[in-house]
């Protein structure tokens, strides 16, 4: 290698790159490239001096070179036929050459080209378990996942270029929430917040419980606005919030199943007692939902649609205006120009009041 490249140069990372592949890994793929068009060659190997490496790259220890590096490879961006930063004096890599031999596969733990389906009794390489290590995640938490990770995948099926790549991701995801879980506990009870939502365990209970997206999504600002007003503390407003959810759900499900023919809207159509039961246990008020009742009806009634379940229409057409209100009603003082909504509200329109009514939330 020529003195030139030990020289200050910038290193131009490509933002999409960095987004794709990782922003460290984007770094050293930048400096790899560079490093190509001077290294010396074996085939198609270019091979870095460790010590130049991380001369060029004095931001990062021979761990962190060695843990990049490993990721990159595990992505399928660049081919590396050496043993570890830690066991060798060089970086012996190709940007664009196969997939090293047998040998050197078995004894680094790189993977055959192409993707393949996952193995009943995958386990992680030695490799894997230390770059995971060097994240402080506890072995015991690693083995942990495991077992979750290869039924997961083996029952679906689907082929992957490399499996030890998907398990660091999903280790690591799952060791920050659980950090972040600590960390919640270790602050003590909280008030709920302005901005609170709830978080991807609580999301992926109610899905799987079979609670619609979006009727979710409506729950969310009724719920911060009800305890917010109260000004309670809590360490659980996760758990909270499903059971909330929940709850309305059960009531909601049971008036579709008892309001399941399609007819047209009379003029004088009230929504059912169960409707107003559901919206009292989403803390909405009552006469926020009888302000939007005449406007309703007068729609569907020119509309002449026949559709079933004229309750779940109503109910969702409040809870969508009710949550919109108070979002709105978050950064009031921002705005300018805002009209008095049908709700009375005092919010500006984003949209029009056949969008409004034929909104695709209730139908789910």
């Amino acid at each position: 290698m020529t003195a030139t490249l030990i020289h200050e140069r910038a290193l131009v990372v490509s933002p999409t790159l960095a987004a794709t592949i990782g922003l460290e890994e984007a770094v050293m793929l930048a400096l790899l490239h560079d490093a190509a068009q001077f290294a010396p060659r074996r085939g198609p190997w270019c091979e870095l001096d460790k010590q130049q490496l991380l001369q060029l790259l004095p931001f990062w220890s021979e761990r962190d070179c060695q843990r990049i590096s490993a990721s990159l490879r595990d992505k399928g961006v660049v081919a590396i036929n050496s043993p570890p930063l830690e066991q060798s004096h060089c970086l012996r890599f190709a940007l664009d050459a196969p997939a090293p031999p047998a040998p050197h596969r078995a004894s680094f733990g790189a993977r055959a080209p192409g993707k393949a389906p996952l193995a009943t009794r995958w386990q992680p390489d030695e490799q894997l378990l230390r770059q995971l290590a060097l994240h402080g995640i506890p072995e015991e938490f690693i083995h942990g996942e495991i077992e979750d990770f290869v039924t997961y995948w083996s029952e679906r099926g689907e082929p992957a270029f490399s499996w030890n790549a998907k398990f660091r991701s999903q280790v690591i995801r799952h060791w920050r929430e659980h950090e972040a879980r600590d960390a919640v506990r270790e602050q003590g009870p909280q008030p709920i917040g302005p901005d609170w939502e709830p978080g991807p365990d609580a999301l992926e209970i109610l899905q799987r419980a079979g609670v619609s997206r979006h009727f979710i999504e409506d729950a969310v600002p009724e719920f911060v606005l009800y305890w917010t007003e109260r000004g309670e503390t809590a360490r659980t407003w996760n758990s909270r919030f499903v059971s909330h959810v929940k709850r309305q759900w059960a009531r909601y499900t049971a008036t579709m199943d008892l309001d399941s023919e399609p007819r047209r809207l009379p003029a004088d159509w009230e929504p059912s007692a169960d409707v107003w039961d559901i919206l009292h246990m989403a803390n909405i008020d009552g006469s926020f939902a009888r302000s939007l009742l005449p406007e309703f009806r007068m729609f569907w009634t020119d509309a002449g649609e026949a559709h079933p379940s004229w309750n779940s229409k109503f109910l969702q057409h409040v809870k969508y205006h009710w949550a919109r209100s108070h979002r709105a009603a978050t950064t009031a003082e921002h705005r300018h120009g805002t009209r008095q909504g049908p709700g009375g509200t005092g919010t500006t329109r984003s949209r029009s009041l056949v969008e409004d009514l034929t909104d695709r939330s209730w139908a789910d």
